[in-house]
């Protein structure tokens, strides 16, 4: 029961942590596809 406060306070910045790891690959894959994506919408447009 002494240790929950620091437990929570540990998950929080565990889930803290996963959430930047998940932005920061997410920012990664926009970035390196980002370009092909918007070619591809180019070329949806153009035939319609």
């Amino acid at each position: 029961m002494l240790y929950a406060p620091k437990e929570k306070g540990q998950g929080l910045v565990e889930y803290a942590l996963i959430l930047v790891l998940v932005a920061i690959v997410v920012i990664v894959i926009l970035t390196l596809l980002g370009p092909a994506i918007g070619n591809v919408f180019s070329t949806i447009l153009a035939a319609l």
